[in-house]
C-alpha cells in the first residue's frame, strides 16, 4: 500500500525534526512543523496533502486535546474564566480590525476584508498546549487562561462565522438564514449543556465501571470511546472537534484513571497521530503563493502575530495579569494553525475570499504557527528570568 510508504516518511521525518530541535533546546514542535514543510510541496514534494492524512491529522489534535484535558485543573479553570474570556474577546477583535484594514489596504472588497479579519481572529492553542506540557507550564495560571481562551475563542468563532456567513449569503439557496442562525446557536448551546452534565455526573461512573472488565486496557479502550463520541458529537452540532476532547479530559482528570490515561493516551499520540497532525500543517505550505505576493505575506503575518500578542496580552493585564504573565498569555495565543486553515477554505469555497490570496493567506497562517512556539518559548525564558 503506497500510503505505509508515505506514513514511514512522515514518522521518520518528525523524528528527526523533533530530535534536531531538542539539541538545539528548540520545543520538539518546532522541527515537526519545519518537517512538515520540508517533506511536504513546499520543499522537497514526497507528501501531499491527502483525505487519509487530514483523518489521522485531526485524530492527533483531538489526542493533544483531550491530553490537555486530562492535564488541567478545573477549579483553576474556573477561578480564570474572566480572564479567559477577556483574553479570548481582545484577542479576536483586534486582529480583526488590523486583519480587515490590511484587505481594504490590499485592494479587497469589503467583505473579502471582513472575512479575512475573521480568518486572523481564529486561535489554534493545540500548538502553544504541546509547548506548554513539554515545558512543564501547562498547570499555571497563564497556561489555565490560554486553554479557557483558546475554549471561548473557539466558541467565538463559530459564533462569528454563523453571522457572517448568513450575512454574506453561504447559507443554502431557499435557507431561513436567521431562523437557522438561531437554531444552530441553540443548538450549540444545548449541546455544551448536555456535555457538562455528562462530564460531571456520567463520564466518571463510565470509568468506576470500565475497571470491572476484564480486558487488558479496560479504562483506555472506554475512555477512547467517549473522546471520539464527545468530538463528534461537537462536529455534528457546528462546534470544533476539539471542545468535545478538551471536555472529554476534563471529566476523565477527576477520576482515579487519570494517571493511567495520561499514560497510554500519551502513547499513543504522541508515536503516531500527534506528529502527523503537526507535519500536516507544514504540507500545506506553498512557497508559489508566497513569492507571488511576498508582501502581502509579509504584512499578514506580522499584523497577525502583533495583533494577537496586543490583543490578548491587553485582556490579561485588565485582568490583573504582570507584563511577563500577559505575555506569556499573549504568546501562547499567537498561533492560527487548523482552525484558521478551516475558514481560510470555507471562504475559498464560498468565493468570500480571493483565489490569487489564499495561498498567501495560507502561507501567513502556517508561518504564525511556526513562528510561535518560539515566541512562546522566548517569553516563557523571560518570565523565569524574573
Amino acid at each position: 500500500m503506497r500510503f505505509l510508504g508515505i506514513l514511514s516518511v512522515i514518522l521518520l521525518a518528525t523524528l528527526i525534526g523533533g530530535q534536531f530541535s531538542a539539541r538545539l533546546k528548540l520545543p520538539a514542535v518546532v522541527g515537526e512543523l519545519l518537517a512538515g514543510i520540508i517533506v511536504g510541496p513546499a520543499v522537497l514534494n514526497l507528501v501531499q496533502p491527502t483525505e487519509i492524512i487530514k483523518v489521522l491529522s485531526d485524530i492527533g489534535v483531538i489526542f493533544l486535546m483531550f491530553l490537555a484535558g486530562l492535564d488541567s485543573d478545573l477549579k483553576t479553570l474556573k477561578r480564570l474564566l474572566r480572564p479567559s474570556v477577556l483574553v479570548a474577546g481582545f484577542g479576536m477583535i483586534v486582529p480583526i480590525i488590523i486583519a480587515y484594514f490590511t484587505g481594504i489596504l490590499f485592494a479587497f472588497s469589503q467583505v473579502e476584508s471582513l472575512f479575512l479579519g475573521l480568518t486572523f481572529s481564529a486561535t489554534s492553542v493545540s500548538i502553544s498546549v504541546a509547548v506548554l506540557q513539554e515545558m512543564g507550564r501547562i498547570q499555571g495560571k497563564e497556561g489555565m487562561t490560554i486553554l479557557g481562551a483558546a475554549v471561548a475563542d473557539d466558541l467565538l468563532s463559530i459564533l462569528l462565522l454563523s453571522i457572517v456567513s448568513g450575512l454574506t449569503g453561504v447559507s443554502e439557496p431557499g435557507s431561513n438564514k436567521d431562523k437557522d442562525l438561531i437554531l444552530s446557536l441553540l443548538t450549540q448551546a444545548a449541546f455544551l449543556i448536555l456535555l457538562v452534565f455528562v462530564s460531571v455526573y456520567v463520564i466518571p461512573r463510565l470509568i468506576n465501571l470500565s475497571q470491572r472488565l476484564t480486558l487488558p486496557v479496560p479504562e483506555t479502550l472506554v475512555a477512547m470511546i467517549i473522546v471520539v463520541l464527545a468530538s463528534w458529537g461537537a462536529e455534528k452540532v457546528g462546534l470544533s472537534n476539539v471542545i468535545g476532547a478538551f471536555f472529554a479530559g476534563l471529566a476523565l482528570n477527576r477520576t482515579s484513571a487519570q494517571k493511567t490515561l495520561k499514560k497510554n493516551f500519551t502513547v499513543i499520540g504522541y508515536s503516531s497521530f500527534i506528529p502527523i497532525f503537526f507535519v500536516s500543517i507544514g504540507l500545506n505550505m506553498s512557497i508559489k503563493g508566497i513569492l507571488n505576493d511576498f508582501i502581502l505575506f509579509f504584512v499578514l503575518v506580522i499584523g497577525s502575530v502583533f495583533s494577537k500578542l496586543v490583543g490578548a496580552g491587553l485582556g490579561a493585564k485588565i485582568a490583573g495579569f504582570s507584563n511577563s504573565s500577559a505575555l506569556l498569555v499573549g504568546t501562547g495565543m499567537v498561533s492560527r494553525g487548523e482552525m484558521a486553515l478551516v475558514v481560510a477554505q470555507m471562504g475559498l469555497t464560498n468565493h468570500l475570499l480571493a483565489p490569487a490570496a489564499y495561498s498567501t493567506v495560507i502561507g501567513a497562517i502556517i508561518m504564525t504557527t511556526v513562528v510561535s512556539p518560539f515566541l512562546l518559548k522566548w517569553s516563557i525564558s523571560k518570565m523565569a528570568q524574573k
